[in-house]
């Protein structure tokens, strides 16, 4: 992806897909915004933990891949807190 631009636009497109998968997976009703939000930043953290051990995600697939897992850890944490605050 040499322009950015289009990698700014594949990468919201591949996030809200992933957010999405991961929306129907965890049988939250998060929204769309919210869905690309979990599977840009669900990608990010999901390529960190597996780089420590040394596991890489190459192309979209591999975006898309770490998006779901990252998303699901997100909102997984998401519903650990809210259930600590309300208890």
């Amino acid at each position: 992806m040499q322009d950015n631009q289009i990698g700014w636009l594949a990468a919201l497109i591949v996030g809200a897909f992933a957010g999405w998968i991961a929306e129907q997976l965890m049988k939250s009703e998060q929204g769309l915004f919210m869905n690309i939000i979990l599977g840009i930043i669900g990608a990010a953290v999901a390529s960190f933990l597996f780089s420590i051990i040394g596991v890489s995600f190459g192309g979209w697939i591999g975006y898309l891949i770490a998006g779901v897992i990252g998303a699901c850890l997100l909102i997984g944490a998401g519903r650990m807190f809210r259930g600590r605050r309300h208890s």
